[in-house]
């Protein structure tokens, strides 16, 4: 089964932009494992709260993303 997890930090995206991750991921593993995948895909898009991921020991912020101080 095809599985994919996107995260991203909370409230900075859409439903209709899920919805085109979904949608978008399960049609490229459908182009990679044929029409037989599209059943099967499992795709979550988990949205992490503020402050809840970093990168390079740095914790990640909305604000910080946004260029804000």
């Amino acid at each position: 089964m095809p599985f994919a997890n996107f995260k991203v930090p909370a409230g900075t995206i859409s439903a209709e932009d899920k919805k085109k991750i979904i949608e978008r991921t399960t049609d490229l593993y459908v182009e990679i494992y044929g029409e037989r995948a599209r059943a099967t895909t499992v795709v979550l898009v988990d949205e992490v709260t503020d402050g809840g991921w970093g990168v390079a020991g740095t914790v990640l912020t909305a604000a910080l993303l946004n260029g804000e101080t």
